[in-house]
């Protein structure tokens, strides 16, 4: 580390002592984030990602509890004759039997000395370093949340790229919790079993549009199969590129957002199509986008910071327990395995019929 970025570097680790109230000396050995400033952390977290902006990313105080609820789960509206009864008052966010489990998640982060070199020329040299850690972190999360299938002790990256082995996510627990609302796969006794579905001409359906029509009548509640804020978030080979312009696109800060969420000028099936990055490129998840849910446990993160000369390297060790939930499998349907059928070929019909 050159003698500059060493002063720049210094001056990242005194200001951080001071956002965390605590002394420099401190963040070199694991320390708890106080509760406000964990809170701006996870605001920052969740504002760099543009599709964590419109879930909800929750701050809970029992690692583990009843979810929260959408708030329109039931009907409220009726009548009652109070000379024979009291009124009863309804619960429509009341989920029984579905509970939340928040699990350690490690976040750590290296930064080579020849980066922070480089990045030391510039005046946002500290916010530089902060956005390379929580813009990961949103982007793991997103990963997770669409890939997550199981929750290791010890995770393996080399053979879950996806991190697949960090933690349940969305996807899994629709197939776990909710398997009447998943179309294309089985799960039973914990093993998952493909059961593709065939789209165009000589398939199951015939056009992604009739499949998610489906899909809404037969997986979706029928309390919100006319939810307007229903939407399809699907896999980037199912739709062409062309189709989506990038969200923000023509908003002044949208270079400060993540280009991560794609939305369609298209509609399928009726509904609005949504592309997430990594989500399964076969799939399609039809739901409310505040639906999904990050709850991450108050008073669970942890933080360290090391300078390791020996790789040449600062690192940011990292923790938070977190779960991620939907929060009415009501409102929510699966459809995955989806098999797109090439188009006949007409030269080859041509040739038929001139043949005849």
């Amino acid at each position: 580390m050159k003698k500059n970025t060493r002063f720049a570097f210094n001056g990242y680790l005194t200001q951080l002592a001071r956002i965390y109230n605590v002394d420099a000396s401190e963040l070199h050995s694991k320390f708890s984030v106080e509760p406000a400033m964990a809170q701006t952390l996870e605001d920052q977290i969740q504002q760099s990602a543009a599709f964590l902006t419109l879930i909800n990313v929750i701050g809970v105080t029992d690692q583990s509890g009843q979810l929260l609820g959408l708030g329109v789960g039931s009907t409220i509206a009726g009548t009652t004759d109070t000379s024979t009864k009291d009124r009863q008052a309804s619960d429509p966010m009341v989920m029984s039997g579905v509970e939340y489990k928040c699990e350690q998640t490690n976040f750590d982060t290296a930064i080579t000395y020849a980066k922070l070199d480089l990045w030391a020329k510039f005046q946002d040299f500290q916010t530089r370093i902060r956005n390379a850690i929580i813009k990961r972190q949103a982007l793991d999360r997103i990963m997770i949340g669409f890939n997550g299938t199981q929750r290791e002790k010890t995770s393996d990256r080399v053979k879950n790229p996806l991190l697949q082995d960090v933690n349940k996510g969305w996807l899994q627990k629709v197939r776990e919790d909710a398997p009447d609302s998943v179309m294309g796969s089985k799960t039973q006794d914990g093993a998952t079993t493909a059961e593709p579905i065939k789209v165009g001409v000589g398939g199951t359906y015939l056009s992604l549009d009739a499949l998610v029509m489906d899909g809404v009548n037969e997986l979706i509640d029928p309390i919100y199969q006319d939810d307007d804020e229903l939407v399809v978030i699907c896999g980037r080979e199912l739709l062409a590129d062309k189709y989506f312009p990038l969200v923000n696109a023509e908003q002044a800060n949208s270079e400060k957002l993540a280009a991560d969420l794609i939305i369609s000028q298209k509609r399928m099936g009726g509904l609005q199509a949504v592309r997430a990055p990594y989500f399964p490129a076969n799939a399609l998840l039809i739901t409310r986008l505040d639906n999904l849910s990050i709850y991450w446990q108050e008073e669970s993160r942890r933080r360290t910071i090391i300078d390791n000369a020996k790789r040449d390297q600062i690192e940011n060790y990292e923790s938070v327990n977190e779960a991620y939930v939907i929060e009415d499998y009501r409102c929510a349907a699966l459809i995955e395995n989806i098999d797109i059928l090439p188009p006949p070929d007409k030269t080859q019909d041509a040739n038929q019929k001139e043949g005849a």
